[in-house]
């Protein structure tokens, strides 16, 4: 039987990769289903078997990538890894942005299906919990299109429901105004890109906030288009919304329909038109779930604790 080894240069990547007391090597065993013996700055297998080798290499390559880019969570990581495709063309489950501090990986098979759906159709909706990454990936694949001169402008809009208050009273002008209910975009920004980057993004106007209520009468071509929170959206608004897109644009929608801030006799557009738009091939339609999501674990654990709570009470 042949040995297949892979080196890893740098030392304390190798540590991450291993893990403490080796425990990130014991998942990795417990997945391929043999053993991983390690050898100074060298992880070899014993087996023959080309797609089992291959499923090795792309393990611990993705995982040195991931260190290397930034990620300090290596348990985290190596779950990730083990939960994802190793089959998937690379891009496929990774968002190159240029210039960016680091990559984007796919967190789970759901999330490599979601990137793959941003990727490849113009429309996408996805809802899922806090946390899955839905509004993460969205911004994601969004500067990497117009960074990439794939599109000429990214446009992001959120419905502004949360605070119960119009925005001509709100202090300050429109971008002062809506900053607060965008600010999570714009952080999800500035995770990827340097601050000075996206500061001067803006102010190209290559990238451009806009509350909902301001996208009535316009035509987006050539652009990126993102709402997010769209489960605050009324049928009206959000039919409005998706039909401002025009000739070579894409469209993003996001949200949590466990969330709803809308008064009781107001339907949410989001669900409407989930059930209306399902028929339609050209859309994409992506749920993540509380095990996608890549925030604090204890996060996770909330999501789900709620999840069974509204279970138990929907069978009551």
């Amino acid at each position: 039987m042949n040995e297949y080894t892979i080196v890893v240069p740098d030392n304390d990547v190798l540590s991450c990769v291993c893990g403490t007391n080796d425990k990130n090597l014991k998942l990795i065993e417990e997945h391929l289903g043999i053993p991983v013996f390690t050898r100074g700055n060298e992880l070899s297998i014993m087996d023959d078997r080309r797609e089992l080798c291959q499923e090795f290499q792309f393990i611990v390559d993705r995982i040195v990538d991931e260190v290397n880019s930034g990620e300090k969570d290596a348990e985290d990581i190596v779950r990730s890894v083990l939960n994802t495709n190793y089959h998937a063309n690379m891009d496929e489950i990774c968002i190159q942005v240029p210039g960016a501090l680091r990559k984007v990986y796919a967190r789970s098979q759901n999330q490599a299906d979601y990137i793959h759906l941003l990727q490849t159709k113009d429309m996408v909706f996805c809802t899922g919990s806090a946390g899955s990454g839905k509004t993460f990936l969205a911004v994601a694949e969004g500067l990497r299109l117009i960074l990439t001169h794939k599109k000429n402008k990214m446009i992001i809009s959120r419905p502004v429901v949360e605070a119960g208050e119009s925005l001509g009273y709100l202090p300050g002008d429109l971008e002062q105004k809506i900053d607060p209910y965008l600010r999570p975009l714009r952080d999800a920004m500035e995770t990827l890109l340097p601050m000075e980057t996206v500061k001067r993004l803006f102010e190209a106007g290559i990238i451009e906030v806009a509350p909902l209520a301001y996208m009535r009468g316009r035509t987006l071509n050539n652009s990126v288009i993102i709402l997010d929170e769209a489960q605050n959206t009324s049928y009206a608004q959000l039919k409005m919304f998706l039909t401002r897109m025009g000739d070579n644009s894409k469209v993003f929608i996001t949200g949590d329909p466990t969330q709803i801030d809308l008064p009781k006799k107001v339907n949410s557009g989001l669900v409407h038109s989930i059930e209306v738009l399902s028929s339609i091939e050209d859309i994409g339609f992506m749920e993540l779930t509380a095990d996608d999501v890549v925030r604090n674990h204890l996060v996770k654990k909330i999501v789900k604790a709620y999840e069974y709570d509204e279970e138990k009470q929907n069978d009551e």
